[in-house]
């Protein structure tokens, strides 16, 4: 895996924060608080960079939310010392689907509760007159395990160059929770739901792969030394597949 100054990388993303709220014209910033590692170093380097009076922490449960997860994203709100609140996705979400659409399987009903959240984030962003921090890393950016305008919708993305297992080391760097750091990582977008099990690889798998697939620029033959051929077509298969969520929607070439 990559070696690189993470303490470097904090005052990298603190710069790279103020540039985007300068550039936008903005001074305060909106985090979405999950509990997990991402939102948390996005919220704690967004503090480094703004102050804690300039950042806004929103936890968005839906009612089969694991209770950690709000617990967490509080002790994190709180350590920050940000200002912070509580809005239950639930009835919004319910109602859609106990009216239309019954039958909807875990995912789609995933997908409803990651873009509702967003757009509670976009409302409260033009209440409170802040651009939303997003919290994606490279690892999920480049899979594609993400909400498309859900979890992925955002002003910009202060860890979206560095891979999942940089993210950890960093939230150590920051004095984030143990709670936060060792749990499991997952969406919790339904009950006993964890990103590892559901992408079907590590993170540390997933990393390496990545790192020596793009960084590293490494030909099929080298990979397969290393790793399984079945777990590296999941990951190229997943990058190719995920393509369009990373772009913008393309429009007719003028002829």
């Amino acid at each position: 895996m990559r070696v690189i100054d993470l303490n470097e990388q904090v005052e990298l993303i603190v710069k790279f924060i103020k540039s985007q709220l300068t550039s936008a014209g903005f001074s305060k910033l909106i985090v979405g608080l999950s509990g997990g590692i991402d939102s948390s170093v996005t919220a704690a380097l967004c503090v480094k960079a703004v102050g804690m009076e300039n950042v806004f922490g929103v936890m968005l449960p839906y009612h089969k939310s694991h209770p950690d997860s709000l617990n967490d994203a509080l002790e994190v709100a709180n350590i920050l010392g940000i200002k912070h609140e509580l809005v239950d996705i639930s009835p919004m979400v319910d109602s859609y689907f106990n009216k239309y659409e019954q039958d909807a399987n875990t995912l789609r009903k995933g997908n409803r509760m990651a873009r509702e959240r967003m757009c509670v984030l976009y409302d409260l962003s033009a209440k409170y007159k802040t651009l939303i921090a997003g919290t994606g890393n490279l690892s999920e950016l480049m899979v594609g395990y993400c909400t498309q305008y859900g979890d992925s919708a955002c002003a910009f993305e202060p860890l979206g160059h560095l891979y999942k297992t940089e993210v950890y080391k960093m939230a150590e760097i920051l004095g984030l929770p143990k709670s936060v750091i060792t749990k499991k990582p997952t969406a919790d977008l339904w009950e006993g739901q964890t990103d590892e099990n559901e992408m079907g690889i590590t993170y540390a798998e997933l990393d390496e792969i990545l790192y020596q697939m793009l960084d590293l620029k490494k030909e099929e033959k080298e990979l397969t030394s290393n790793f399984s051929k079945e777990k590296i077509d999941k990951v190229r298969r997943m990058i190719q597949s995920s393509e369009f969520k990373r772009n913008m929607p393309p429009t007719p070439e003028m002829i």
